[in-house]
């Protein structure tokens, strides 16, 4: 029987809070509209990123702006630094309490970017978006609670990979959203969709039993939080600033001191937001680093793909087809399919006993693959879409790994909290990597500006593709090393913290 491993020092379980009951249960028409809703709301959060990518060229150029990489890069900095207080938050008042939290302020989000009169506006209306991201963890983890044990590894599978119900039509349904009705058409989608989603789970789905005692480290959210963000807005602008001037240090050097002083905090507090203990555990720290680099690889290529092949081929820049969006959506709707195959995929060979971390493994090999593809020929369609399918299947694996990898490595009373741990890598993963590849772009790659925006050389698109290569091969070494059986090295370390 696995090990259970103890809650961090600092916290403990609400006596009586367990699970045995939901042993019992069986499939029921509200299960099943619970499951479709939680599906529903976590393919919003997928499709969000891809309707934001595929208007990114809109956008900018409304905007006049060269620093488009911070409409996801808010939205995913506010995921990283807020996902492990909900996931503290949660485990002491329940997971669907602040499941339907976050999706009201991820509305408010959706409506700020939808009036808003300026950039500025916009990237705030995006961070407060952000709050869809802990939907990710927050509903594989309450499925986990309240769903029968043989139904979980296909439920969340399917969760965080969606059935095809939104995620196919979505690409035409952005096409047609943004060139009959503007990109601001977008946002108030997203806004009314999120808002009957969130009425849909308050009916349909139950309370997880499991409370965990505990604290929220909210000066540990201030100090990751600011620090990160300092790095990012350094790297960003350090271009257009120069990489020696006093503003682009002081936001590095700022940044970078607040981070350290983080790390040290999180070994100080008795609940850090970030309980580096369970981090360090092999098969977390491991899971961690695996789950930021296929989500950074997918959030990369999602940047990428639209500026491409949405640029007149009439520019002579050696890529692009001037593409609209409602052609970009049948450009884009083989991946979409590819990456609901892969999810399903896995659902499938996790419950006939596959290991996840081979799964994981197969994924990100399959997504650096596809980077190659296009970063060698992006001036051929076929070729972008063979490239593009062949990531989307290992996009697809990776995404439905990734907590099939958390569910296997802790415990039910930490699932919430550790899988916010992974959220946060989730989430930074492709904040930076989309930084530096436009920060790439924006140094040495510009080909022209025209009309406000800016066009980049083949060239440039050539690095940032090899760039997510090599990431991705990184995080296949990475899944390749986690141990073969997870529970195994929890207990070894459990055992070891313990005497200690």
């Amino acid at each position: 029987m696995p090990v259970q491993p103890t809650p961090s020092e600092g916290s403990s379980v609400t006596p009586g809070a367990t699970t045995s009951d939901d042993h019992q249960r069986v499939w029921t028409p509200r299960l099943v509209l619970g499951l479709v809703s939680i599906v529903l709301l976590l393919e919003v959060l997928a499709i969000s990123y891809l309707m934001i990518s595929t208007a990114l060229p809109f956008i900018v150029t409304h905007y006049q702006t060269t620093q488009g990489a911070w409409l996801l890069t808010a939205f995913l900095l506010t995921g990283a630094v807020t996902a492990p207080v909900i996931g503290r938050l949660s485990d002491m008042f329940g997971k669907r309490r602040l499941l339907l939290a976050c999706v009201a302020l991820a509305a408010a989000g959706c409506l700020l970017s939808a009036i808003a009169p300026s950039y500025g506006v916009m990237i705030a209306g995006r961070a407060l978006a952000g709050f869809l991201v802990p939907c990710l963890f927050l509903g594989y983890s309450l499925i986990r609670d309240v769903f029968p044990p043989k139904a979980v590894a296909l439920a969340v599978s399917i969760a965080t990979t969606g059935m095809g119900l939104v995620a196919v039509p979505a690409p035409f349904l952005t096409g047609w959203l943004i060139d009959d009705f503007g990109f601001r058409s977008i946002f108030w989608f997203l806004f009314a969709v999120v808002v009957a989603i969130g009425f849909a789970i308050l009916v349909t789905v139950d309370e997880s039993p499991l409370r965990v005692r505990t604290t929220v480290d909210l000066v540990g959210a201030v100090l990751l939080g600011a620090g990160l963000a300092g790095v990012l807005v350094g790297v960003s602008f350090g271009p257009s600033w120069g990489w020696t001037a006093a503003s682009t240090l002081t936001y590095l050097l700022g940044g970078a001191a607040l981070l350290m002083a983080w790390l040290v905090s999180a070994r100080t507090v008795a609940a850090p937001l970030v309980d580096l203990d369970v981090l360090r555990r092999r098969p977390v720290y491991l899971t961690t680093i695996s789950a930021g680099v296929a989500y950074g690889i997918s959030g990369l290529f999602a940047v990428l793909l639209p500026m491409m092949v949405m640029v007149p081929g009439i520019m002579g820049l050696g890529y692009g087809w001037g593409l609209s969006a409602e052609d970009f959506a049948l450009f884009q709707l083989p991946m979409v399919i590819a990456i609901v195959a892969g999810g399903l995929l896995v659902g499938v060979l996790v419950s006939r006993g596959f290991a996840p971390r081979l799964l994981m493994l197969a994924g990100l090999s399959l997504m650096a693959i596809g980077m190659l593809v296009v970063a060698f020929n992006h001036s051929e369609k076929s070729t972008i879409i063979l490239g593009a399918v062949i990531l989307g299947l290992g996009q697809g694996m990776s995404y439905a790994a990734v907590p099939n990898l958390v569910i296997e490595a802790v415990s039910p009373t930490l699932q919430a909290s550790t899988a916010s741990i992974v959220a946060v890598s989730q989430s930074i993963f492709p904040a930076v990597l989309s930084v530096v590849a436009f920060t790439v772009l924006n140094n040495s790659h510009v080909a022209m500006v025209a009309q406000g925006a800016t066009f980049y050389d083949s060239d440039g698109f050539t690095v940032a593709f090899v760039i997510g290569a090599i990431v991705s091969v990184v995080g296949a070494l990475t899944a390749l090393a986690m141990p073969r059986r997870a529970t195994d090295e929890i207990a070894e370390t459990a055992g070891v913290l313990g005497a200690a």
